[in-house]
C-alpha cells in the first residue's frame, strides 16, 4: 500500500512539474523550441508583460482540454491590426510636445521592443463624427454646386491628419491605409445635408471622380490609400455626418460609377463593400451577387454592434474568392476594462479572424479626457485607446490591438485550430518568418489548464483567470 502511494505521489508529481503557468516564476532553459508568453489581465495587475517563464513541447499526456493546432489547413492571410485614426485623434496627438510625439509614434507604429507595430489604419474621407467640424473636400455656398471638382481639395485634413500620415509612413513605409467617407458634400444628397440623405443619382459620376480625386491627392502627399469603401454605416443615417445608402443604390454606383472611374484612371485602390453592422449579411451578398459590381470588388467590411461575428463566414461560404475586413468596434465611456478586454478578444481579435478578416481594427485611436473631439451630433462617449491629456493614458483598446500586433505582422496566416471549451477562445497564427503566435482567452473566474499541441507534441499550460496570453515560438 505504501509503494502504491509512492508511486501515485511520483506521477502526480511528474505531471505538476510539466504544467507550467504563464505566471509562474519557473524558468526552463536549454530546450528547443522554446514557448515565450506575454500576458494581459482583466484586472490590470499585468498588461502585456511578458511573463519569466518559457516552456517547450513534450510527449506530456494528461486529461486537460487540447488546443490542436493543424498546421496542414490554413486560412487567410493577415493585412494587419489597428484603429481609425480620426481628424480628432490627429489634432490631439499633434499637440503633444514634439518628444511625446516622437516616443509615441514609435511605440505605436515601430519595430522596436517597446513598439506595439500598428500595421493598419482607416481614416475618414472627409470628416467623421469624431473630428472637430463636419467637412467635406469639396464645400460650396448654399445653392451651389461644382460638378467639374474645380473646389475639391484636402482642406481641413492637411492641417493635422495628412503631416500625420506623413509621419507614420515615414516610420512604417508598408502600413495599410483605408479610407470610408461619412458623407459626400451635402450638394451632391438629396436632402443637402451632411446628416443623413441619399445620393442623388445625377451625381453618381461626380462623386466616382471625388473618390479618384481624394485618391490621388493622398498619393500627391506620399500617402497610399490601399482601400475605399463607399460608406460608412450605410444603413444609419443618424450620425453628423452620415448619409444612407442602400444595397441596390451601391451595386449601382460601383458598377456603373466607381469602379469604371477607377479602371479609366488607373487606380488599383481596392473597393470594399459594406462598412457595417453582423445584423445585415445579405447587403454585401446582394451586391456580390452582381456580377457587373462583383468585377470591382475586393471585398466586404463588417463592424459589431448588432449581429454575431459568424456573418463574416456567411458571406464567405457564398462568395470564397472575395476577401473580409473587420474595420471598427468602439469601446465607450461607460464600459469596464474587464468586460471590454474580454469582450472585445472574443469577438473582434479571436472572433473576426476565425471568420476569415484580413485585419481587425478598433474604433478611435485618441480622445480627451471628455471623449472629444466631436461633430454636433457625434458620438459623445467613444474612448480613445489613448487618452491624451497633456500626457498619455493606455485604454483597454490599446491592450486589445497591442495583444495581438506587437507580435502579427502583416502576411502572416491564420492557421486551423479547434476550441477544445467554451471558456478558452484562440486563434493561431504563422508569421513571414515562420513564428508561430497563438492567442488564447481565459474569460472564466478560475485558472484553467490546458494543452497546445503542435506537430504532436504538446505543451502544457496554466493560464489565469480573466486573462488573455500571446504564446510565441
Amino acid at each position: 500500500m505504501k509503494y502504491s502511494l509512492s508511486i501515485a505521489a511520483f506521477l502526480l508529481a511528474a505531471l505538476l512539474s510539466l504544467t507550467i503557468s504563464c505566471t509562474s516564476d519557473k524558468h526552463e532553459t536549454g530546450k528547443a523550441n522554446n514557448i515565450e508568453c506575454w500576458l494581459t489581465k482583466a484586472d490590470r495587475s499585468m498588461l502585456l508583460q511578458k511573463q519569466s517563464t518559457t516552456f517547450s513541447f513534450s510527449d506530456s499526456v494528461n486529461s486537460y482540454p487540447t488546443i490542436v493546432i493543424d498546421s496542414a489547413r490554413t486560412l487567410q492571410t493577415v493585412d494587419g491590426f489597428g484603429y481609425t485614426l480620426t481628424g480628432g485623434s490627429a489634432t490631439l496627438i499633434n499637440k503633444l510636445t514634439a518628444e511625446q510625439k516622437r516616443s509615441l509614434l514609435q511605440e505605436l507604429f515601430g519595430k522596436k521592443e517597446n513598439s506595439i507595430s500598428i500595421s493598419y489604419l482607416r481614416v475618414s474621407i472627409g470628416a467623421s463624427d469624431l473630428s472637430a467640424e463636419v467637412f467635406s473636400y469639396d464645400d460650396m455656398s448654399s445653392g451651389q454646386i461644382d460638378t467639374a471638382l474645380k473646389n475639391f481639395n484636402l482642406s481641413k485634413d492637411t492641417v493635422d491628419l495628412v503631416p500625420l500620415l506623413k509621419e507614420i509612413v515615414a516610420i512604417n513605409p508598408a502600413i495599410k491605409i483605408m479610407g470610408s467617407p461619412w458623407s459626400p458634400p451635402g450638394w451632391m444628397k438629396d436632402n443637402g445635408n451632411s446628416k443623413g440623405g441619399s445620393l442623388q443619382l445625377k451625381y453618381y459620376n461626380v462623386y466616382a471622380q471625388y473618390f479618384v480625386e481624394y485618391i490621388n491627392a493622398m498619393k500627391a502627399n506620399g500617402i497610399t490609400i490601399d482601400a475605399i469603401t463607399p460608406q460608412n454605416e450605410p444603413q444609419h443615417g443618424g450620425n453628423n455626418p452620415s448619409m444612407v445608402m442602400s444595397a441596390e443604390k451601391q451595386a449601382n454606383f460601383i458598377k456603373n460609377n466607381l469602379g469604371p472611374a477607377f479602371k479609366a484612371a488607373g487606380i488599383t485602390t481596392k473597393i470594399i463593400v459594406w462598412d457595417h453592422n453582423c445584423d445585415n449579411p445579405n447587403y454585401p451578398i446582394t451586391i456580390l451577387n452582381d456580377p457587373a459590381a462583383k468585377q470591382y470588388i475586393d471585398g466586404s467590411a463588417f463592424h459589431l454592434y448588432n449581429g454575431d461575428i459568424s456573418a463574416l463566414d456567411t458571406v464567405h461560404n457564398l462568395h470564397p474568392d472575395k476577401n473580409l475586413y473587420f474595420t471598427e468596434q468602439w469601446t465607450g465611456a461607460k464600459g469596464s476594462f474587464e468586460g471590454d478586454l474580454k469582450w472585445h478578444i472574443r469577438n473582434v481579435i479571436i472572433g473576426s479572424m476565425r471568420n476569415w478578416s484580413k485585419i481587425a481594427l478598433e474604433w478611435n485611436l485618441a480622445s480627451d479626457s471628455s471623449y472629444n473631439p466631436h461633430t454636433p451630433g457625434g458620438c459623445t462617449e467613444c474612448k480613445g485607446a489613448l487618452t491624451i491629456n497633456g500626457d498619455i493614458k493606455r485604454n483597454v483598446s490599446y491592450y486589445i490591438v497591442a495583444q495581438v500586433s506587437k507580435f502579427v505582422s502583416p502576411g502572416s496566416i491564420v492557421m486551423a485550430t479547434n476550441i477544445p471549451e467554451k471558456g478558452l477562445p484562440n486563434v493561431v497564427f504563422k508569421t513571414p518568418n515562420g513564428k508561430k503566435v497563438l492567442v488564447v482567452m481565459n474569460d472564466g473566474t478560475t485558472v484553467k489548464n490546458f494543452n497546445i499541441k503542435y506537430q504532436d507534441k504538446v505543451a502544457v499550460i496554466s493560464l489565469p483567470a480573466n486573462s488573455v496570453a500571446s504564446f510565441i515560438w
